[in-house]
């Protein structure tokens, strides 16, 4: 098996792959009502999907996450789950959702041999959660955060950090507050919370990250026996640390405050087959294109033959995606450019290039 490395040396191993820019939320800071899905004929299918994850794991990645949108939108997910985790040279397929279907797909999941679960929760307020998500799904999530932490499975629950207060004065006590609300569900559960500092993406402009430095500050004032666990917990950049009697860790990400662009090991597929090589930019390369041969939007998306279909490991598409891959990630660039807002050009809403 090759190794896949960008031209400053970093080994590239893990890929996120968004299945779908549908969602049965509508976070404020995501996919607020008014944001239009990209019509199906533009979203990859199962097959070409697989192509890139037969060529992904011959250059070298090992991991990959299954996003969205929300990935159980779509009924062929955990179909794909399982032909993803039977490719050659994937050791690890994961996937990250709103947990809202994850109770109805937990044991499809678990069948087709998936990792691991990540499931998006920022917050345990039941009015917050409505706030936030425009539903009151707050219960079934968390059941199912209760089901899944039953399973053989690694399960983690990722809570962005966000300064609530900017939605109203009514929710300011659960937003300063509501961290610890969070980080108690590690000592309940066998489980890994994890804070993401919200990054200025889409929708993300709008609102204000919380600093982590200064939330580990309040964390250690709140726990004083917090100390860092050096254990692995998987193949992102969070910095986890122990609480003595919790079953499980609490991380943090910091993308703005804590920059970990130096030993970053990842690209990204989005839904419509773009691969980006970081997340600030827009540069990438139009894996799609290669996967159609250049193929227009047919007048009928049901007279659309694919290509390669039933051969997603033909020799001519693969050679064409390895090249393509492996040019998108030598012009990986060496940091992002966060903490500069104008700096940024990926103008998309994360919807549209995956979570």
């Amino acid at each position: 098996m090759s190794n896949m490395k960008d031209a400053l040396g970093r080994t590239i191993d893990y890929m996120r792959i968004s299945i779908t820019d549908r969602c049965n939320l509508r976070c404020k800071y995501c996919m607020p009502y008014g944001v239009e899905c990209v019509p199906r004929w533009d979203i990859l299918s199962l097959e070409e999907i697989r192509a890139v994850g037969i060529c992904a794991a011959s250059l070298g990645i090992r991991h990959i996450k299954v996003t969205g949108g929300e990935p159980l939108v779509r009924r062929d997910c955990c179909q794909l789950v399982k032909q993803l985790k039977s490719t050659p040279g994937i050791e690890k397929v994961t996937i990250t959702t709103n947990g809202v279907l994850l109770e109805r797909y937990l044991d499809d999941l678990t069948e087709a041999g998936i990792d691991g679960i990540n499931i998006s929760l920022d917050t345990l307020d039941r009015d917050l959660y409505q706030r936030i998500t425009g539903t009151d799904a707050l219960g079934t999530v968390t059941e199912a955060v209760r089901r899944a932490c039953a399973m053989p499975l690694s399960v983690k629950i990722n809570a962005v950090s966000i300064d609530f207060s900017q939605m109203d004065e009514e929710h300011r006590e659960a937003g300063q507050d509501g961290w610890r609300q969070m980080a108690e569900l590690a000592r309940e559960y066998p489980v890994d919370v994890r804070f993401i500092e919200m990054m200025p993406i889409g929708y993300g402009r709008n609102f204000k990250t919380i600093n982590h430095q200064e939330l580990l500050e309040e964390m250690m004032k709140a726990y004083p026996c917090m100390e860092e666990d050096d254990r692995v917990h998987g193949f992102g950049p969070a910095v986890y640390y122990r609480i003595p009697g919790f079953k499980g860790s609490i991380g943090l990400i910091s993308a703005i405050h804590g920059k970990f662009c130096g030993d970053c090991n990842r690209v990204r597929l989005t839904s419509q087959g773009y691969l980006k090589p970081c997340l600030c930019y827009e540069d990438g390369v139009d894996l799609r294109r290669i996967l159609r041969k250049g193929q227009e939007r047919p007048e009928e998306e049901g007279h659309y033959r694919w290509p390669y279909a039933g051969c997603p490991s033909d020799g001519e598409l693969q050679r064409e995606l390895r090249k393509a891959m492996e040019q998108a990630v030598l012009r990986k660039p060496a940091a992002h450019c966060f903490e500069r807002p104008g700096q940024v050009t990926e103008a998309h809403n994360m919807i549209a290039i995956g979570g």
